[in-house]
């Protein structure tokens, strides 16, 4: 297990003991008085200590020092299984409520206090090993874990394996000596965090592979824990169906059967007359990143609506059950943890400076500090969990002005103003600065950017935007700032242009958009860009993304509530996020036919598609050894 850290750590959460009771503890310590017993340890440590002080904080010694068996056992302890080391960090602990957790201790001392019963210094142990969790020591951490008994330090290491599945099946060589039966469980979890399941196949091969002749026997429980039904098609039949492993394998040959019989199954399914039920092998994973889109214009009002958007299985679903954040639209959104911070804009009535705060666990809305200026259309960023408000406009006048929250304190407080007055503006964070791209100064569409920097609390001008953009969306994706869509005096634009901050340039990027919008959302999520409302004319309710990459555009769900000017945000890592997922995982092929259906398909083209699957399908169904290998039971499959 490696692990990368030192701390020293403080008595946890609770009564702590006044600072002079523990200077007296430790004089009496140093000087050696009132001492009422001795522990001597194996490797010939010998530690004076006073009784009631250990019983306090171990139960071991509680019980060790109040047996009525072996009176002088009292006072003189001979003790196993801990080392002169461990003894002097749990000495200090109790005494001096400190503890030096590092690297080469951690797992030692955690042993030591579990042998002991000290659960106050099991918990800092686990926290220190929950923090220093990476992919190289998260697979042993959950082992360790489990061994003794650590529930939510195995729940949290179990967590980290599945949210960075890929990398870890990638670069990990604990995972290369886990049980089958554990993989297995790895990678059948709904939970498992991977966008195409062709990364889960790879890690299977790339486990058997590294003891082939003893593992290879495992394909078929394995392969089950793949979603073969989501494996893209040419794939599943060229590469996994003719692999050695599996068509060597009698186990294997049901559930190849079952992908192909999808697969067919899903050209034919609208001539069902009755419900498709999705197979298990075709049904989504949870998704790691879920997509918030709160309140904005409904109806021409604003609305408290929240939406979730399961990129999984590309659906929104309405958030109910939770407490009203209050209408609002030409609003900002924030993310620290788990809160997501509803900021500004407009009631219907007027412009507000007003926050409230919505906890995506408890479900729970409360009011908190408002700022120091109304305003709606402005322009929100996230730094280092303080969350920024710049530019906008109250109904009267631009801003120029830029204030910062600090939840901890529940405090607004103004920060050095912009050089221009902005509204309809776009920011985002990119290497601890804030960017502040385009927007409308009540003159002219602006393609100025300027960058704030929180250590100097200075604004400067960086290199401007090849052209103006109001009501634009910015992202920051893989190292450079995205600046998408919005308007540029003569039209709503479809292309954007993204900035390398280490060149100061901007560079024209293709078209991200099948449709011009303006007043829109961006977000990054399963490492992909978002683009979500917004209008041209006509309100626009579908989702887009894109990577940027290839610039492949792809048509994503609809929301279900047509709405304007709302404000979205991502959570990552939610415990609950069962709560904000699609619910009806199993009905996605029978809303598939359904929209089949209701596009009217003539009946010629599809049994085109049929036949050509057909074909396709003959072409590699039977590509394996002679059928009379598999036995009398093969015809019944």
């Amino acid at each position: 297990m490696v692990l990368n850290q030192h701390r020293r750590c403080p008595q946890p959460g609770g009564r702590c003991m006044c600072t002079e009771r523990l200077l007296s503890l430790r004089e009496m310590r140093g000087n050696n008085q009132l001492f009422d017993a001795v522990l001597r340890l194996k490797d010939g440590g010998v530690f004076p200590v006073h009784r009631v002080i250990l019983s306090m904080y171990s139960e071991y010694f509680r019980n060790l020092f109040t047996t009525t068996l072996h009176a002088h056992e009292q006072t003189d302890i001979l003790l196993h299984g801990v080392s002169s080391d461990m003894m002097t960090q749990i000495l200090d602990y109790v005494y001096l409520r400190e503890v030096n957790i590092h690297c080469d201790n951690a797992c030692q001392l955690l042993v030591a206090a579990d042998y002991l019963c000290i659960p106050s210094v099991i918990k800092l142990c686990c926290n220190f090993l929950m923090d220093m969790m990476d992919l190289d020591n998260c697979i042993d951490i959950m082992h360790f874990a489990r061994f003794y008994f650590c529930a939510d330090l195995e729940t949290e290491a179990r967590r980290f394996v599945l949210r960075h599945f890929v990398v870890v099946s990638q670069q990990s060589e604990e995972l290369l000596e886990v049980a089958a039966q554990e993989l297995q469980a790895i990678i059948e979890s709904d939970e498992l965090n991977v966008k195409y399941e062709k990364d889960v196949w790879e890690c299977v091969l790339r486990w058997i592979n590294h003891d082939p002749d003893n593992r290879k026997g495992h394909i078929a429980d394995l392969l089950d824990g793949i979603r073969l039904g989501l494996l893209d098609e040419q794939f599943f039949l060229e590469t996994v169906s003719k692999h050695p492993y599996v068509t060597e394998n009698n186990g294997c040959r049901p559930l190849i059967s079952e992908t192909l019989a999808f697969l067919h199954y899903s050209v034919m399914m609208t001539r069902e007359d009755k419900e498709i039920v999705t197979p298990r092998i075709a049904r989504p994973r949870i998704p790691n990143d879920i997509l918030f889109a709160v309140g904005g214009y409904r109806d021409n009002r604003p609305t408290d609506v929240i939406e979730a958007y399961d990129a999984r299985a590309d659906r929104w679903s309405v958030v109910e059950t939770v407490d009203s954040i209050g209408p609002r639209a030409e609003h900002g959104t924030a993310v620290v943890g788990f809160d997501i911070y509803v900021i500004g804009g407009t009631d219907g009535f007027e412009c507000l400076s007003s926050c409230r705060c919505f906890n995506a666990v408890t479900k729970t809305c409360r009011e908190v500090a408002s700022m120091h200026e109304r305003r709606s259309n402005f322009t929100v960023a996230v730094l280092g969990e303080v969350v920024y408000a710049m530019g906008g406009y109250d109904d009267h006048q631009r801003h120029e002005t830029a204030e910062r929250y600090n939840y901890k304190m529940n405090q607004w407080s103004l920060i050095a103003p912009m050089n221009t007055k902005r509204s309809n503006a776009s920011a985002t964070v990119l290497n601890d600065k804030i960017y502040v791209a385009g927007g409308f100064d009540g003159h002219e569409y602006l393609k100025s950017v300027e960058v704030y920097d929180p250590e100097t609390n200075q604004w400067t001008f960086v290199a401007p935007m090849l052209s103006r953009h109001c009501c634009l969306s910015c992202v920051t994706f893989h190292g450079s700032v995205y600046a998408l869509g919005g308007y540029n005096n003569a039209t709503d634009m479809l292309s954007g242009e993204k900035y390398d901050p280490a060149k100061d340039t901007w560079t024209k990027i293709p078209d991200t958009c099948y449709y011009p919008r303006k007043d829109f959302n961006a977000e990054v999520a399963d490492d992909m860009i978002f683009v979500i409302g917004g209008h041209d004319g006509e309100f626009i309710f579908g989702v887009e993304c894109f990577n940027d990459m290839e610039y492949e555009r792809y048509w994503e769900g609809e929301m279900n509530v047509c709405r304007s000017w709302m404000s979205t945000c991502v959570i990552k890592d939610l415990p609950n996020v069962k709560d904000y997922i699609y619910k009806n995982r199993y009905r996605l092929l029978e809303e598939k036919r359904q929209e089949l259906l209701a596009l009217e398909t003539p009946w010629q083209q599809e049994e085109q598609d049929i036949q050509a699957l057909d074909d396709k399908l003959d072409e590699h169904s039977f590509n394996y050894a002679p059928k009379e290998s598999y036995g009398e039971d093969w015809d019944t499959m």
